[in-house]
């Protein structure tokens, strides 16, 4: 008869001990409630909080800009300049009052110029001299716009369009700003003399488009010869 084998050592059958039981991985015993694993790590636990908002502890004063810089008054420009621009060393501006537009300028210019070509022509005929008329209207032309600015602040021309020249002061111009505002017309004087006139002529031409773009492309609407003049024109009405 064969012999069984004995049971190995370590069994119920053959003796010894009991093996241990498994270990828990979260290191309870087994048998008894595990413990729940821990809870994951915040990745962002670490990281510094957020810089905090640099006013919320000292916010900025009524009146006050964020920079600790006084809040400028209402309707003045931040940076310190004028809101209203004025040329340096201009006039200051006319309260209650507008530039003159370049049209109704353009309009009251050739009003005044209808009415002095009309003597200018009347003068030619008395002294039977056309160059003696045109001379004498030159002169007469520029006389008439120093007299009547200086003393009135408007032409004719300037009164039907309801326009006022004003000198640095802000009243009417002197005698000396009139005439500096006006002195490019002395090239009109000598336009009636031969060959001469030609030159002046085309002078007068080429002041007459330096006003216009000026006068559109300034704020205070003041051409080159009211910037020469320290004066400025207003539309009034």
């Amino acid at each position: 008869m064969t012999e069984n084998p004995p049971p190995p050592s370590g069994t119920p059958e053959g003796g010894g001990s009991t093996p241990p039981p498994p270990q828990n991985p979260y290191g309870s015993p087994a048998g008894q409630p595990s413990a729940p694993p821990p809870p994951p790590q915040n990745p962002y636990a670490s990281q510094p909080p957020p810089p905090a908002e640099p006013y919320a502890s000292n916010p900025p004063s009524a009146g006050q800009t964020p920079y600790g810089a006084p809040q400028p008054p209402a309707g003045q420009n931040p940076y310190g300049a004028s809101s209203y621009p004025v040329a340096p060393g201009g006039p200051p501006p006319v309260a209650g009052v507008q530039p003159g537009g370049l049209g109704g300028r353009f309009l009251a210019r050739l009003i005044d110029g209808i009415l002095i070509g009309v003597i200018t022509g009347i003068l030619g005929v008395i002294l039977d001299s056309p160059v003696a008329g045109g001379v004498l209207g030159g002169i007469l032309y520029l006389a008439y716009f120093i007299y009547m600015e200086s003393s009135r602040g408007r032409t004719l021309g300037k009164q039907l369009l309801k326009l006022r020249v004003h000198g640095a002061s802000g009243g009417n111009p002197t005698a000396e700003e009139s005439f500096k505002r006006n002195s490019w017309y002395v090239l009109g004087i000598v336009s009636s003399v031969p060959i001469l006139g030609i030159i002046a002529s085309l002078g007068v031409l080429i002041a007459v488009i330096a006003i216009a773009v000026t006068i559109s492309s300034d704020p205070l609407k003041r051409g080159w010869h009211d910037k020469f003049g320290n004066t400025s024109v207003t539309k009034e009405g």
